[in-house]
């Protein structure tokens, strides 16, 4: 661990623009918010909530050029107190033209970016704060993927400042203005099993010829458990975080994860309620991503209480591991996990069409990887998946748990600490309707006694309705009981 000055001055919540939440913020201009209404958020995240970060997603969307310019206009007074790239911080979540080739050339858009961006807080503040000098980099396969946008950014968007023209002409720098910051820090994010596994051999390959003393390190929480199980991302988290953890002390460098964890069990639970309890899961994390359910569906006083007490809570020492152990459960789990969705896939991308989207852009590219290993499974994004689950009165929780053993049991609950009380949590909405549309023989691939639980009767009344209608074939109100059914839970997917 690095001195306690290095864990303040890195960012301790990260807001982020995963669509998840119910209800509509009340700054929001419609039920799709997009651009002003995100500069807005950012400003509300910083400045009501407490949060030290936003991160600014450029995959999907237009590339706002001039989200700095924005902010530091329409909220002066605030960011005159609290320097933007000092106290709070915007970083930029880039497109990965190694798996997005259509949205590829708006990573050099977003990249180009960064140095107006300086300008203008250079002219604000009358001092050199770069307001953006770190992106994160979705669906990291190796340190050439980071590389990449590391040098492309020394080289072309900063280098060509000390060119000239032609020869004997002055600079492109003398002609228009330095090109800063200099360099920028790429920060990988890992999202699926192989490379969160690897993430300290990407990580230290990456870091070899770098100079610094930190290195942040963003690991995803729900896509893991959409593509092998809610037990599976538990544990891949575990093991990378921990050999993370090793890596820090050989290379003498400081890791700062980043958790991407939602409101949903499945994808993390972390919620208003549930801060303690997360922290207390991942102690190591530096950074915890507050997603919009996590802003919008709960009271504000306890959204700021929450925000608060992450704050406040010292980064600590993870828990060790077992790693082959850890292995053998994830190799289980992700099997049954995978023939369960093969069976459930019609009926999953049925119901997540009539999900609201909450934001307008196009949906990430995810790596949904039994779409390819299967030949036959396609599935929508993660949050229209946990969605469509949990409206059917089916917590995705609950796939893939018939592979453990009592003993594996036992080894998991402690690793997984908080095992009980999300299995708890999501089985509340469990409805035993579901049966009704589940393929024949389903019911038998179920660990319906895994833990007891209550039953939340106002979700169960609702998708009961919705497997009546799925079953009838009445669609029409399926996007009406979805937002109901999310309502109670305080989240969407």
């Amino acid at each position: 661990m690095s001195s306690n000055n290095d864990i303040i001055r890195i960012p301790r919540i990260m807001s982020t623009q995963h669509p998840d939440n119910v209800q509509i913020p009340f700054f929001a201009e419609n039920q799709d918010m997009s651009g002003d209404d995100e500069v807005q958020e950012a400003y509300y995240a910083f400045s009501h909530l407490g949060c030290d970060e936003q991160m600014w997603d450029c995959e999907g969307k237009e590339v706002d050029d001039f989200v700095v310019r924005k902010l530091l206009t329409r909220y002066e007074p605030y960011f005159r107190q609290n320097k933007l790239g000092r106290e709070v911080r915007i970083t930029l979540r880039v497109p990965n033209p190694t798996v997005e080739q259509q949205e590829a050339k708006v990573l050099i858009e977003t990249l180009e970016s960064i140095p107006r961006s300086y300008d203008i807080a250079r002219l604000f503040y009358d001092e050199d704060i770069p307001p953006i000098f770190e992106v994160i980099l979705p669906m990291t396969t190796s340190c050439q993927s980071l590389d990449r946008i590391y040098h492309y950014y020394r080289n072309f968007v900063t280098g060509k400042q000390h060119r000239s023209f032609f020869p004997g002409d002055i600079t492109i720098a003398e002609w228009v203005g330095e090109f800063r910051p200099e360099s920028i820090n790429v920060i990988p994010l890992f999202e699926d099993r192989d490379h969160m596994l690897a993430s300290d051999t990407i990580v230290r390959d990456y870091l070899q010829d770098k100079v610094g003393t930190e290195q942040r390190v963003f690991l995803a929480r729900s896509d893991p458990a959409m593509n092998y199980g809610m037990v599976s991302a538990v544990l891949c988290n575990k093991i990378a975080l921990q050999r993370l953890r090793a890596l820090s002390r050989e290379i003498g460098v400081g890791i700062y994860p980043i958790l991407g964890a939602g409101s949903a069990p499945f994808r993390g639970h972390l919620t208003p309620a549930t801060a303690d309890a997360v922290m207390a899961e991942y102690p190591d994390v530096q950074t915890f991503t507050v997603q919009s359910a996590f802003k919008y569906d709960h009271a504000v006083s306890d959204v700021i209480n929450a925000v608060r007490r992450i704050h406040e809570t010292p980064r600590r020492e993870g828990l060790a591991v077992d790693e082959e152990r850890c292995l053998t459960i994830i190799d289980k789990v992700s099997v049954a996990y995978a023939k369960q969705i093969e069976a459930l896939a019609p009926l999953i991308n049925l119901l997540a069409g009539f999900v609201p989207r909450r934001r307008m852009r196009k949906l990430h590219v995810g790596l949904f990887g039994y779409a390819r290993s299967l030949g036959k499974v396609t599935l929508p994004r993660v949050i229209g998946f946990c969605a469509a689950c949990y409206s059917l009165g089916l917590p995705p929780e609950l796939l893939g748990l018939q592979a453990l053993s009592k003993d594996d049991l036992r080894f998991l609950k402690s690793v997984y600490v908080n095992f009980d009380f999300d299995i708890t949590s999501a089985m509340q909405y469990f409805n035993p309707e579901v049966f009704n549309v589940l393929p024949e023989g389903f019911r038998g691939t179920l660990a319906l006694d895994c833990c007891e639980h209550q039953v939340n009767e106002m979700h169960r009344a609702v998708t009961s309705r919705i497997i009546k209608a799925v079953k009838d074939g009445q669609t029409n109100a399926l996007s009406s009981l979805i937002v109901e059914a999310a309502h109670i839970r305080k989240f969407l997917g």
